[in-house]
């Protein structure tokens, strides 16, 4: 374990990555949505909330262990690909509910009375006026949530990732490696930990890079929205 590329765990990182967030922002918007435009205020909403919040502060590893014993036996699914998305995507969730939330009331009422006012029905509202304007406090959350879920450890060593795998994933029932978890096996489970000291310290550096690209693509697309919008 002391030579080798680390091309499957770059590929694992972005494939967990772009799929819990392919699933993580929908249903978060789509929530946000509903507690913020069409759900009546009252007690029930307040411990919603409150509870969206407390999930937000609860340790990955906790994460983990609900994957794996929902997703991975519960579901039948195994240590996949889809069974580590799908618990990045229940961490993240708060995340992206909590800013979406903000977001929407970012936008002034006037903006949606004004589309109202010329015969616009609330849903037509919210799609063309509500979620354009409140997009770059949207993304603010999607960005937040991909620099967590690139980066945990604990959520994907229970349900997808594997130290070594002969192929690259094919299936989103496959295992696959990972950045993280690839780094937290050299230095802590390997046979000869000193001799994997520069993998670590490379597998790192690569991960803190991948993390950076992906933001640096998503503030920029925030960038050249904010621009448009003004």
């Amino acid at each position: 374990m002391t030579k080798g590329g680390i091309l499957p765990c770059i590929i694992g990182t972005l494939y967990l990555g772009v799929l819990s967030i392919m699933i993580a922002l929908p249903v978060g918007v789509a929530s946000a949505i509903y507690l913020n435009e069409y759900a009546r205020q009252g007690k029930m909403i307040r411990m919603i909330r409150l509870a969206i919040n407390n999930l937000a502060g609860v340790p990955s590893i906790v994460f983990g262990l609900f994957g794996l014993a929902f997703f991975c036996i519960v579901l039948k699914m195994g240590v996949s690909l889809i069974a580590g998305a799908l618990t990045l995507a229940v961490m993240i969730l708060p995340v992206i509910i909590g800013s979406t939330e903000e977001a929407l009331r970012s936008v002034p009422d006037t903006y949606r009375e004004a589309s109202l006012g010329l015969g616009a029905t609330k849903w037509q509202t919210i799609y063309r006026v509500v979620l354009p304007t409140a997009l770059p406090g949207i993304l603010t959350g999607s960005i937040l949530g991909i620099s967590r879920a690139a980066g945990e450890t604990a959520p994907i060593m229970f349900t997808s990732a594997v130290f070594s795998t002969p192929v690259l994933p094919t299936s989103i029932f496959d295992e696959v490696m990972a950045l993280p978890y690839h780094v937290y096996v050299l230095a802590t489970a390997g046979t000869n930990i000193e001799a994997t000291r520069p993998m670590q310290y490379g597998t790192s550096l690569v991960l803190i890079c991948l993390v950076m690209g992906m933001n640096l693509v998503a503030i920029i697309y925030r960038s050249r929205l904010r621009k448009r919008a003004k």
